[in-house]
């Protein structure tokens, strides 16, 4: 048995077939917590305690938020910083879930839209062994979970073959682009051209392009360093008709913008660009896969 620092109360911590069970004896009195720990072991032992978990009510972001106040400060200043690269991608996506509302199903959407993006195997694996030590620590230290709620548990991990070489024919090209709608087609060709991540084609504001350059600024970019990237003619063509749709919606800052006028939402381009794909009866290919276009260009 054990007090904490902040408390007046009684703990007691064992571990039994490999589960550690760690709780309050609700008691300031040595002797009664004695008593109450034996109970509770001979319970353990014959089968006989059950316990609700703690963190039926707790999110994914609570979660993280005690692992890396916790856990994170235990492993080197690399591993942090990976556990911080990592969490940009995690947060928006499980957020604000109940724990025990992440099942295996929505991992595989995880996973799925991460590759999408262009995620490196590597980087996504990563992530996931990420969120796998924080729910063991949340089974086996903090009894946030059972052993039921545990989705990462046995998760296949992807491949780690991070060289992707996949880059569209010229005819695979013409036909991409005559299946998208204008709004698309006008994504896909600027970044066929200027080589542009996803994220940051549909984070372009008009502040940071200049006609009379013919030139764009990048302010955050993979590596976090500023870039500065010329327009080719087709790049400045799109341009062009985008500044003239401007004048027409007044009330907007980004380049790409919906029918509404407003920023367009990633998953929504996904599922257009997919559409597009498969209506062009192309094999294989990711959005990310458009940088390796313009690289061969």
């Amino acid at each position: 048995m054990f007090k904490r620092k902040d408390s007046a109360l009684w703990w007691m911590s064992i571990r039994y077939n490999g589960k550690k069970i760690q709780k309050s004896l609700e008691t300031s009195d040595k002797k009664l917590a004695k008593a109450i720990e034996a109970k509770i072991i001979t319970d353990i032992v014959e089968g006989k305690y059950y316990e609700k978990p703690t963190g039926h009510n707790k999110t994914f972001r609570q979660l993280m938020d005690r692992f890396m106040k916790e856990h994170a400060p235990k492993v080197s200043g690399s591993m942090q910083k990976s556990y911080a690269s990592s969490l940009k991608h995690l947060i928006p996506f499980f957020g604000d879930l109940n724990l025990l509302s992440i099942s295996r199903k929505k991992i595989s959407e995880y996973k799925v839209l991460r590759l999408d993006e262009g995620a490196r195997p590597s980087s996504l694996n990563r992530e996931l062994a990420m969120v796998s030590k924080a729910f063991t620590l949340a089974l086996e230290d903090w009894d946030w979970i059972s052993g039921n709620d545990k989705p990462f548990s046995k998760m296949p991990y992807e491949r780690e073959n991070n060289e992707r070489d996949r880059w569209l024919t010229e005819d695979e090209e013409k036909k991409l682009l005559e299946s998208c709608p204008e709004w698309l087609r006008e994504i896909i060709s600027f970044a066929l051209n200027t080589g542009l991540r996803q994220g940051e084609l549909l984070s372009l504001e008009w502040s940071r392009v200049s006609l009379f350059r013919k030139t764009i600024l990048i302010q955050k970019t993979k590596n976090g360093k500023p870039k500065t990237v010329p327009l080719n003619q087709i790049a400045m063509d799109v341009i062009m008709r985008k500044s003239d749709e401007k004048v027409r919606k007044l009330n907007n800052d980004f380049v790409f913008v919906s029918s509404h006028g407003t920023k367009i939402d990633r998953h929504n381009l996904r599922r257009a660009f997919n559409n597009a794909v498969r209506t062009a009866e192309i094999e294989d290919f990711k959005f990310h896969d458009l940088r390796h276009c313009f690289c061969t260009k």
